[in-house]
């Protein structure tokens, strides 16, 4: 089958060289059964990759299971890829086939595998140098031939030196390594999708499609994109609903499109010694915007004179994960000059103000739970962190929450 039959089949907009390279490659090794290991920034489009091998190898007519693994919680992770027997643990009512189990003779994509926990990372070497695997809660060794393809925006040679991830399951899941070029890299291609996005808009919406004059165009693709495709599809439909010109100018793009922070990472990194306080900054960073909204409106308070019945909001702050990270030197002066004589107007929270980073963490995860009457994904979403990440927070600060 040719390139372009391929592309128009499953949903591929662009021509660079490398994108080219990673489909043909997937087509080359589609009727082995060697492991594949798909690596990119987040939101490249890693996901299509794993579909075309599986389309166009003997395994076809069989299951096709795409798991991301960095959505199901560390407790049940092992269960749902490997199953479970009756009574293995509370709430397992009754035995329970994983997704090993219901994909023998098919394909497995593993999205995210970077975030497997270390012990599940052991039952998945086995399974992919024996084809062995044991239910949990059972001691019964069960056989399943799956091919497994993998993803991942991690950097793993960072992640196997600080330890998060096993050097010898590593090279067995890169037995053929695919990468995926991220978008600014792609600047030929970019101009494609925004088209495709919204012709496909309009179609949805019922509206003319819009169009890019020449300054616009120049600007989308001198952007970096660092959502990759998955932000210029948002971008394409939040333009196609929202503007009522349909000949977009570069000043309308540009309300649309983040200020471009070159200094930042798109892809989530495994630095040695820091990989593992990620979550902790990113929750810091919530606190400290919340400080300085919360200083703004007491400057502005006793700046009116009325510094008797000052309140601070307690609620926490819903800023979105993608406007981290911040650098420290950004943040304003947070000092503020009270006169002696109105001190004593003033509220203290020091009592109530959490001393420790384990205190914050503590104090911002109650109240996002709470919020949202113990939705751990309603939570995590306000947090800026995964599922997975929230349910490991709650077990090492000890918190009791209801499942949700």
């Amino acid at each position: 089958m040719e390139l372009s039959e391929i592309k128009n089949r499953f949903g591929i907009i662009g021509n660079d060289p490398r994108l080219n390279s990673a489909i043909d490659t997937a087509v080359q090794i589609a009727g082995t059964n060697l492991s594949v290991l798909i690596t990119g920034e987040s939101g490249a489009g890693k996901e299509v990759i794993p579909k075309i091998i599986h389309a166009f190898s003997p395994r076809k007519h069989n299951n096709y299971i795409a798991i991301n693994c960095g959505a199901i919680p560390e407790g049940t992770i092992e269960s749902e890829l490997f199953g479970h027997e009756k009574g293995s643990f509370t709430g397992a009512n009754e035995a329970r086939k994983g997704y090993f189990e219901v994909a023998d003779g098919g394909t497995i994509f593993l999205d995210e595998v970077g975030e497997l926990p270390l012990s599940t990372q052991v039952r998945l070497l086995r399974v992919l140098e024996t084809g062995e695997f044991i239910r949990v809660g059972s001691s019964k060794t069960q056989k399943t031939d799956v091919r497994v393809i993998a993803a991942s925006n991690v950097d793993f040679m960072h992640a196997i030196r600080a330890g998060r991830f096993r050097e010898d399951l590593y090279y067995r899941l890169n037995a053929v390594p695919i990468y995926i070029p991220p978008l600014r890299e792609r600047k030929g291609d970019i101009h494609l999708l925004f088209l495709k996005f919204a012709l496909d808009f309009a179609d949805k919406y019922k509206m003319p499609a819009v169009r890019l004059d020449p300054d616009a165009r120049a600007l989308l693709e001198a952007y970096r994109w660092p959502g990759n495709v998955r932000q210029l599809k948002n971008v394409a439909e939040q333009i196609s609903v929202l503007e009522r010109n349909r000949q977009i100018t570069a000043d309308s793009l540009r309300k649309y499109l983040p200020p471009d922070d070159s200094g930042s990472l798109p892809v989530r990194g495994c630095d040695s010694g820091t990989a593992g306080n990620i979550e902790d900054r990113d929750i810091i960073f919530k606190m400290l915007f919340q400080l300085r909204e919360e200083v703004d409106e007491l400057r502005s308070l006793i700046a009116s004179g009325d510094v008797r019945h000052i309140e601070i909001p307690q609620q926490p702050v819903t800023a979105q994960h993608h406007a981290l990270p911040v650098k420290l030197s950004d943040m304003p002066d947070l000092s503020i000059v009270v006169p002696a004589a109105e001190v004593q107007s003033v509220p203290s929270q020091a009592e109530d103000a959490p001393r420790t980073i384990h205190d914050a963490n503590d104090d911002m995860i109650r109240r996002a739970l709470e919020k949202h009457e113990g939705r751990r994904k309603a939570a995590a979403a306000e947090l800026g962190i995964s599922e997975r990440t929230l349910y490991r927070k709650i077990k090492e600060l000890k918190i009791n929450d209801t499942d949700k």
